[in-house]
């Protein structure tokens, strides 16, 4: 009989579990919002630790002096409560979801970057041109808008091509197909 008390009756009450999860679910979505956007999406791996560690830190402040299955339950189905309101109220209300998310930043503006929004960001060029490199972007004066997007992500947006870059494009698949006859002809010839 000890085994099922242990297991299903909570060690606190209910309310209290559904309380401190509230409390917990307003503070680490606060606390994300200030902490800026390379939280969410960007990740580096001391961000990794940290968030890793940080639902760890808030683990006992929602199950409290608990350890039953009924009261991880009960903590876990206010969360997943909590997030769903949260998510209805920002879909339904914009001014909400700006309030939660934030809104995006500009990185780069035709080619250059603006360092002031970097800076608050806290992203170095370094982690930027690596970003912009592995979406296939070699120079910045390809980039018409690199934007830091809610949610972590980097949408950028490439220059249009000048007639110059197409007549280029052109010549280089020209050149490509002419290569590839020639090593074809060769071969054949061997």
């Amino acid at each position: 009989m000890e085994f099922f008390n242990d297991l299903w009756v909570p060690g606190i009450p209910i309310l209290e579990k559904v309380i401190r999860s509230i409390l917990v679910y307003t503070f680490l979505l606060a606390a994300l919002r200030l902490g800026g956007k390379r939280e969410l999406g960007q990740m580096n791996g001391f961000d990794l630790v940290v968030l890793l560690l940080l639902s760890n830190t808030v683990q006992n402040a929602i199950i409290g002096n608990d350890n039953s299955v009924l009261g991880g339950f009960v903590g876990a189905a206010t969360l997943l409560g909590v997030n769903y309101m949260v998510v209805r109220l920002a879909y339904r209300y914009p001014r909400v979801l700006r309030l939660v998310e934030g809104k995006s930043t500009i990185l780069v503006s035709n080619g250059r970057i603006i360092p002031e929004h970097l800076s608050a960001e806290v992203i170095t060029e370094a982690e930027l041109r690596a970003s912009l490199r592995r979406q296939g972007f070699e120079e910045m004066t390809e980039v018409k808008a690199a934007i830091l997007e809610t949610n972590g992500s980097l949408t950028v947006e490439r220059q249009p091509l000048t007639s110059a870059d197409i007549e280029q494009q052109r010549l280089a698949e020209q050149l490509t197909r002419i290569e590839t006859t020639l090593k074809r002809l060769t071969e054949a010839a061997s």
